[in-house]
């Protein structure tokens, strides 16, 4: 687990290149992020060639966890690298560290490496590291990387400073260095896809952590003599009822925010996933029996979207002609009958849903939701993860099928009509399987009735 103290230490760098490093002398780097991001996956992938999976604790048990996590790690050779959110202890609540870095390196048994930022600080440096070490000492704080260093003497003096005072290990540091550092944007750092010398970076980055970290020693902490997973995926056992479904998912540099574990389990259930991009296809693809449109940044990408006016139509009269779809947040937007940004620049959607789309300059909902979700004969629970700065104008009535609540506030989403189910909160399958299930047997129904 390479967790920061807070946010903003650079967490993200420093995994990036360790996982450039050990890739790099031939070891199968297995990446995992610790709760619901979306983008610092898709650094991962990048660097690794692997997928790299979300672990959240709070919307997911134990058990799945553990599931999930060493399902991965098969051979000799995989190593588990796990990128923190936030601080190390930040997670749910005052009451609960549920969905804290913290949390999820006690749930899989992964030595914790806390990365500090190194600026204007000396025996600082100790007093910081020992306040993390002692506020939960079942947390196994197993080493320590300092970035943003501005010379090996400035690293040498911080590191006896932290080793005198604590029984933990400085396993290097990283250089202050500009070159490595990436843009951000208001849901956070900017997408793979669009920094164009993301490979330079990254190789820097690599190049920085072999020179600067004690890898060895890295490697040797994070040895398990043995890793057993008993593990049974539940989608594995629709195979039957569900093969051959095709459902078709956006992907591109409007619609990349997808959990890799849905994918997972729609793959698990049977299910053919036919991936194509609403920016440069001119229609959907044949023979579709349901959408599972994801977010984004549809916004940014709007005057391209609204430009493809066949995609537009095409997505539009299948909606009507009863398509089932799922879609999150920057779906839910591409749904609607426009898209505004700040500036006042408005770009067509898909209009299915009647209703516009608009930015705001402040974050509209952030954080862990509980949704009540009204897909068929019993209500399904199921938790899940909201964070946007746009808001769903509504021009006409149309029924929600989510009721949900945070502490003490309620509200409804999941828009439903026809056979379209839209709304803002991101939900992992694996939270509660029904959910899926539900999904599922609207597009098997529809399938069922065309042929």
């Amino acid at each position: 687990m390479l967790a920061g103290a807070s946010s903003n230490v650079g967490k993200t760098t420093v995994t990036m290149g360790i996982m450039a490093a050990f890739k790099k002398r031939g070891l199968k780097v297995k990446p995992f992020k610790t709760g619901p991001d979306y983008i610092d996956p898709m650094f991962h992938s990048f660097v690794t060639g692997a997928r790299s999976i979300n672990l959240d604790t709070w919307m997911l048990d134990e058990d799945t966890i553990r599931g999930l996590f060493y399902r991965r790690l098969k051979e000799a050779n995989d190593l588990g690298i796990i990128e923190g959110v936030m601080g190390l202890y930040d997670g749910h609540s005052l009451e609960s560290d549920v969905g804290s870095s913290a949390y999820l390196a006690k749930a899989v048994d992964a030595p914790t490496i806390l990365i500090i930022d190194g600026r204007g600080m000396s025996k600082s440096a100790a007093a910081l590291v020992k306040g993390y070490i002692d506020f939960d000492p079942e947390t196994k704080i197993a080493g320590v990387i300092i970035n943003r260093i501005s010379s090996n003497p400035h690293y040498q003096l911080l590191k006896e400073m932290i080793e005198a005072y604590n029984d933990v290990t400085c396993l290097g540091y990283f250089p202050d260095n500009p070159d490595i550092v990436m843009d951000s944007r208001h849901l956070g750092l900017v997408p793979v896809e669009e920094i164009p010398d993301f490979r330079e970076k990254v190789d820097k980055a690599g190049e920085l952590a072999e020179a600067h970290i004690d890898l060895d020693k890295l490697l040797e902490l994070s040895h398990h003599a043995d890793i057993t997973n008993h593990y049974s995926d539940p989608f594995s056992a629709w195979d039957k009822k569900y093969q051959g479904l095709r459902i078709g998912v956006p992907k591109d540099r409007a619609f990349n925010f997808y959990y890799e574990d849905n994918f997972r389990a729609l793959e698990n259930a049977g299910i053919e996933i036919v991936l194509f991009s609403p920016l440069n296809d001119k229609a959907l693809p044949e023979n579709l029996d349901g959408l599972y449109i994801g977010g984004g940044f549809p916004e940014v990408f709007g005057a391209e979207l609204a430009e493809n006016k066949t995609m537009l139509t095409d997505i539009k009269k299948q909606l009507e002609a009863g398509l089932p779809c799922y879609a999150e947040c920057g779906g839910l937007m591409y749904l609607t009958k426009s898209m505004t940004l700040n500036n006042g620049e408005t770009n067509e959607g898909v209009g299915f849903i009647d209703g516009e789309s608009h930015m705001t300059k402040h974050l509209q909902r952030f954080g862990y939701v509980n949704i009540c979700a009204y897909l068929r004969e019993k209500p399904i629970e199921i938790r899940g993860h909201e964070f946007h700065h746009s808001e769903v104008t509504i021009s006409e009535e149309i029924p929600t099928a989510y009721v949900i609540t945070k502490n003490s506030r309620t509200w409804t989403c999941g828009y439903r009509l026809k056979n379209v189910l839209a709304g803002y909160p991101h939900i992992h399958f694996y939270s509660n399987p029904s959910f899926l299930q539900a999904l599922l047997t609207s597009a098997l129904n529809h399938k069922e009735g065309r042929e």
